[in-house]
């Protein structure tokens, strides 16, 4: 979902609480405070350490065809420009498609040697 259909719906959320009559201004404040909360719950932008190196990680939704998708991307600053990516419906299982596609590229590339490949995909 982009940032903007985001703030909109947050907005309208606190517009409804701002002329809602009193009794269920409190109520409407504590669902606007709830959607915010899960609106944010949506990003993350990790840190985490794959074969030794230090790699940073993102998920962001988006919106396609009336649904809410998952972008992940991977990158290793520091060691390689190599990119891993991935997309899916599922905010849970976008992170290890998109380590996957890493760790396949960073094999390809000749970075990592094919047990060590093997070992992070298949533990």
């Amino acid at each position: 979902m982009r940032v903007s259909a985001l703030v909109s719906l947050v907005a309208v959320v606190a517009l409804v609480a701002l002329f809602a009559p009193q009794c269920q201004a409190q109520g409407w404040e504590a669902v606007a405070a709830a959607v915010a909360s899960k609106v944010v719950g949506l990003w993350r932008n990790e840190k985490t350490e794959l074969l030794g190196h230090e790699c940073n990680f993102t998920v962001k939704p988006y919106i396609k065809k009336f649904q809410l998708y998952y972008k992940g991307r991977m990158w290793c600053p520091g060691w390689t420009p190599i990119r891993g990516e991935a997309s899916t419906r599922s905010q849970s299982g976008v992170a290890g498609r998109t380590a996957k596609d890493f760790v396949e590229k960073a094999f390809r590339g000749g970075l990592i040697s094919e047990k060590e490949a093997d070992q992070w995909l298949h533990g």
